[in-house]
C-alpha cells in the first residue's frame, strides 16, 4: 500500500463519514516536562519530555530499545504513573488509570500495542471487541457504526465479525486491534511499536493504513518505532529520543536529509543499504555514546529549509 503524502490532514467527521464535526482549534495532545521514574532499580526513564500533536498530524518517536519510548507512550495514555509534568488531551488533564475505569471523555485516547495477542480477548468474537470501540464513540456523542465496516476499512472481510482472534494471522490481528481503536473515534491514537512483530511484507502496509485512517478521521497519532525507513514514509514530524530525552525533533524529511545531532546521524547510518554488497553498518564506539548525550538546541524543532 502506498502511503498518502505527509500532510497534516483535515479534521473530518470520522472513519464512517457520520458523527459530529470536531474542532481544529489547538493541539489534541500537549505533554509538558513529562518524567517517568522506576524505583527498582532507580531509573529515570523519561526525563522532562515535551511534545504537541495537532489534529490529523502523525508524529513519530524513534530511538534504540530502552531509550524510554514505551514509557513515554504509557505516560501519555495514563497507564504509567508520571513522576512529573502534565499531559493534556485538548485542555483536559489525562489521569493515571490505576484501578479506576477510564472516563468517557478519556476514551478519546486509544492505544495500539506491539503485540495484538495481549490486547485482544481470545474468548470474544472480534466483532464484539470492535463494538467496544463503537460504544465508546457513541458514549461521547458520535453516531453508531458497524463493526463489519471497520473490518472492511482495515482490509479484512467484513463477514469475519463472528470469528475469534485465534482464527487470524498476526498481521490480521494487528489490523483488528487498529480497527477497534479507530472505531472509538479517538482524538489521539498512540501506537507503540505496532509493526515490529509483523513480517517485513506487511509492516509498511499496516503503518500506511494507520496513517491513512487516522488522518481521514482527523485524529492525531503518536507512532513509536525503531524502523526509520517506515517513519520516513508516514510521519509529518519526528522526535529522536536517547536516554529519556528528546535530542532532535522537527520535520521528518529535514531530519532525514540533514541530521544535526550525532545520535540521529548514528541511527540513520545504521540503516542497511540494499546495494548487494552484503555490508553491515559499523557498531558505534563507546566514545560515540558520550557525544550522544550532548544537548544541541539547534537540533530541536527543526523546520524545512
Amino acid at each position: 500500500m502506498t502511503p498518502e503524502p505527509r500532510t497534516g490532514g483535515t479534521r473530518g467527521t470520522g472513519g464512517t463519514g457520520t458523527g459530529r464535526p470536531r474542532s481544529t482549534a489547538g493541539p489534541v495532545l500537549t505533554a509538558t516536562d513529562v518524567a517517568v521514574e522506576y524505583r527498582r532499580p532507580a531509573l529515570r526513564a523519561v526525563d522532562g519530555v515535551s511534545l504537541t500533536i495537532a489534529p490529523g498530524e502523525v508524529v513519530a518517536l524513534v530511538g534504540e530499545s530502552g531509550c524510554g519510548k514505551s514509557s513515554l507512550a504509557r505516560a501519555v495514555v495514563g497507564i504509567e504513573k508520571r513522576a512529573g509534568g502534565s499531559v493534556l488531551l485538548g485542555g483536559t488533564e489525562v489521569p493515571v488509570l490505576g484501578l479506576r475505569r477510564r472516563s468517557t471523555e478519556m476514551t478519546g485516547v486509544q492505544m495500539v500495542f506491539q503485540d495484538p495477542n495481549s490486547s485482544l480477548n481470545p474468548r470474544r468474537p472480534v466483532g464484539e471487541q470492535i463494538g467496544d470501540g463503537v460504544r465508546a464513540a457513541v458514549a461521547r456523542g458520535d453516531e453508531p457504526s458497524d463493526p463489519a465496516e471497520w473490518l472492511s476499512r482495515v482490509g479484512l472481510d467484513p463477514a469475519m465479525v463472528g470469528r475469534y482472534p485465534h482464527e487470524f494471522s498476526g498481521g490480521q490481528k494487528q489490523r483488528i486491534a487498529i480497527a477497534r481503536a479507530l472505531a472509538a473515534r479517538p482524538r489521539l491514537l498512540v501506537a507503540d511499536e505496532p509493526i515490529s512483530a509483523l513480517d517485513a511484507s506487511t509492516q509498511t502496509s499496516v503503518a500506511a493504513l494507520m496513517r491513512t485512517l487516522s488522518v481521514e478521521a482527523g485524529a492525531g497519532m503518536l507512532f513509536i518505532s525503531h524502523d526509520l525507513s517506515v517513519v520516513r514514509r508516514i510521519a509529518d514530524r519526528t522526535l529522536v529520543m536517547y536516554r529519556g530525552r528528546i535530542v532532535e525533533s522537527g520535520h521528518t524529511e529535514t531530519i532525514w536529509q540533514n541530521p544535526v545531532h550525532p545520535y540521529t546521524r548514528a541511527l540513520l547510518a545504521a540503516i542497511p543499504v540494499p546495494d548487494g554488497s552484503g555490508r553491515l553498518p559499523l557498531a558505534p564506539a563507546e566514545a560515540d555514546r558520550v557525544d550522544w548525550t550532548a544537548a544541541l538546541p539547534a537540533a530541536l524543532e527543526r523546520t524545512p529549509a
